[in-house]
């Protein structure tokens, strides 16, 4: 720890984040630590569980290795069923248990980085930890659920997870408020590291509220022929998120691909992307978006760093307006300090084709259920390479979408 300049973290409290809106901290309070521990998912209470499954959480655990769920900031429920190759708590209670593990605290993101990672710094927030030994393949993913259940208060959770050499995993974190809680800011500080030969693949849906506040902040650290791919799903109604997820691919062969799918509706404030930076020969690197304006603003970021020979990259962002009075604007940056680098980006922002929806009208569909399927197809196009475990969650998220307000 004595890595971490304390000074610079305590200036930081004060800094805003490079995008996005500036969010005053001072209005929210600390959220609960104090929250009921619930043994089983099927003993949590109905309300809750509906945010869960809206969130592709299955509170039926049998296909899943392991299950956290966390109420506002403190963890209510751990389950591990894959003991033999999975080490699933807190983050606290790990660095506690684990010597090992302060290498991984903080070591990955700067605490500096903004006032919403220093002051889940300085609060020492407790978060998930997530380990899985080196040759293990877990069968069935796990899943995370971050819940907000206090109005006008912050949730600061600091996650850790460790995909160790020669493994694989699979996760599913949904992110959701409860109905009492629509003024809150939530932050969640992850820290990533995949070993050689690797995979971890990290699907995020999110169902907030119309005030809710979001502030993700994720890095990814990758070894030799490391595979990461990001899926970020956000299709109901929020008030402002911004995130800019980082992978630093620094082994030879490592691969990432970042995919984004989010609905701006009325009054919600999105601003979203991705960032890889290939470190090491041969690195390879996908930044993929779809998004729709239903009246809200969206902003799509993508950000692609060639420093070794033989990288090759791409970038994507597609948005389409179907509201009057929604902005859509995408922002592609390619940077190369290496000759033999391939990268290449592709924008487009429109609306949907009249003659689409008239085809589909004579082919016996109304017109809202042309606009619907048209819609659906657009945003199934975002998302690639998806585990078949999980798809079955994002098609029924994009199922509810698609119908619109």
């Amino acid at each position: 720890m004595s890595r971490i300049n304390e000074e610079e973290v305590r200036k930081a409290l004060g800094k805003k984040a490079a995008y996005g809106d500036d969010i005053d901290m001072e209005k929210y309070d600390e959220g609960e630590k104090d929250v009921e521990q619930i043994e089983s998912l099927e003993d949590t209470p109905d309300d809750l569980q509906k945010k869960m499954i809206n969130v592709g959480v299955d509170t039926d655990d049998s296909e899943k290795d392991g299950t956290i769920l966390f109420i506002n900031n403190a963890m209510s429920h751990c389950s591990n069923k894959a003991q033999d190759g999975l080490i699933i708590m807190s983050t606290q209670k790990a660095m506690e248990t684990y010597s090992w593990v302060k290498d991984y605290y903080w070591n990955a993101m700067d605490p500096a980085k903004d006032k919403y990672t220093a002051k889940t710094y300085e609060e020492k927030s407790d978060g998930y930890f997530i380990y899985v030994k080196p040759g293990h393949h877990l069968k069935f993913p796990v899943q995370t659920c971050m819940m907000l259940g206090q109005d006008k208060s912050v949730q600061n959770l600091h996650n850790i997870i460790v995909v160790d050499d020669d493994a694989s995993c699979d996760m599913i974190t949904g992110c959701t408020t409860v109905h009492s809680a629509n003024d809150a800011l939530h932050v969640g500080v992850s820290e990533m590291y995949i070993g050689e030969n690797s995979s971890l693949s990290f699907t995020m849906i999110h169902s907030w509220n119309n005030e809710t506040a979001v502030r993700p902040r994720t890095n990814v650290v990758m070894k030799k022929n490391a595979r990461y791919v990001n899926n970020y799903v956000v299709l109901d109604p929020v008030g402002t998120i911004q995130s800019f997820p980082n992978a630093y691919l620094n082994g030879e062969g490592a691969s990432c691909s970042f995919n984004t799918m989010c609905i701006a509706h009325e009054n919600s404030n999105i601003d979203t992307g991705g960032c890889a930076i290939l470190n090491a020969p041969n690195t390879g690197a996908e930044i993929l978006s779809r998004n729709i304006s239903y009246g809200g603003r969206m902003i799509a970021r993508g950000r692609l760093i060639g420093n070794a020979p033989g990288a090759k990259a791409h970038l994507e962002c597609k948005s389409i307006i179907l509201k009057d009075g929604g902005m859509t604007q995408a922002i592609p940056e390619l940077e190369a300090s290496c000759a033999d680098v391939e990268m290449t980006h592709e924008a487009a922002v429109g609306k949907i084709a009249q003659e689409q929806i008239e085809y589909l009208m004579s082919r016996g569909l109304t017109e809202d259920e042309a606009v619907s399927m048209i819609v659906r197809g657009f945003l199934v196009g975002g998302i690639k390479g998806l585990p078949a475990n999980l798809q079955k969650e994002i098609d029924a998220a994009i199922e509810k979408a698609s119908e619109g307000d």
